[in-house]
């Protein structure tokens, strides 16, 4: 950005907004700046007009040039909000996505909160969905397990910082269960990897920066939801439950594989925009 004169707040933002485009523009370029400043969204309104010091337009205008080039804003800020925790993110871990949030709605469903209860997430990444469940049911002894060791690292500071104790980490590789072995839980959750190998997306937006071994899984993008549908029931107590995001064309053959393997109970969840997104089903008793 090239000004004359220091700019308002007011003004590098709408410069800002209209080199990045999109119907999300006005949005990030806000969040960038007001990371640069460290203030929360309700000082910028009230300071629209104050003047933009050079170091701070400098900062800016690099977080703009690297966000032009296609880093997430999740990435270059660190942070991201997911139910009602603000986490911190690295290239670690994927972002956390507002979809799901409905794993987590259809999870808690399914915990009562007035006992004790034992749930494990797998593929934790940043610690969204454990943290989320550990934070809405503090009885719960919530096991988040990745195969990242960034990912833990991630997960245990916001855990940490959200002063969560009934949230334990296990690191986990290739096999999904190694670390849940001669344990049962009332609920297993998952977003595990789910998109073909070959998939044009990968290479496109956001998805070019995120982990790749967070996001393909094999040609048809079912390897690892296969793994996990296969093995839930020798680690579910009777009638508990597993829950599984993935892509808006993959339930039809995930409830497939969930009714193939013996759950009851089988069911597929739409989002917000009306597309597929969690399948689960119960062991039965």
């Amino acid at each position: 950005m090239s000004f004359k004169t220091e700019p308002t707040l007011r003004q590098a933002v709408a410069d800002a907004s209209a080199r990045l485009g999109g119907i999300d523009a006005r949005h990030e370029a806000e969040l960038l700046l007001l990371h640069v400043l460290a203030r929360p969204r309700s000082w910028l309104f009230a300071h629209a007009t104050d003047p933009l010091p050079a170091t701070d337009l400098a900062a800016f205008d690099a977080l703009l040039a690297r966000r032009v080039a296609g880093e997430p804003v999740a990435y270059l800020t660190g942070r991201r909000g997911f139910w009602t925790l603000d986490l911190d993110v690295d290239p670690s871990t994927l972002i956390p996505r507002p979809e799901t949030e409905l794993l987590v709605e259809l999870a808690l469903e399914r915990l009562p909160a007035d006992r004790d209860l034992q749930v494990a997430d797998l593929g934790t990444g940043s610690g969204a969905i454990a943290l989320a469940l550990a934070s809405e049911r503090p009885q719960a002894q919530v096991l988040a397990t990745d195969a990242s060791p960034g990912a833990l690292a991630m997960a245990a500071r916001n855990a940490a910082r959200h002063e969560l104790g009934n949230v334990r980490l296990a690191e986990g590789g290739h096999d999904w269960y190694a670390p849940l072995q001669g344990q049962r839980f009332d609920l297993i959750a998952s977003n595990p990897p789910y998109i073909a190998s070959d998939d044009p997306h990968l290479q496109q937006g956001d998805l070019r920066f995120e982990p790749a071994t967070a996001l393909a899984s094999g040609l048809d993008g079912l390897d690892d939801i296969r793994r996990i549908v296969a093995g839930g029931q020798a680690h579910l107590l009777p009638d508990g439950w597993l829950l599984i995001e993935h892509g808006w064309d993959q339930g039809e053959a995930i409830r497939a594989l969930f009714e193939q393997a013996g759950y009851a109970q089988v069911q597929t969840a739409q989002d917000l925009e009306q597309r597929d997104r969690i399948t689960l089903g119960q062991r039965p008793a």
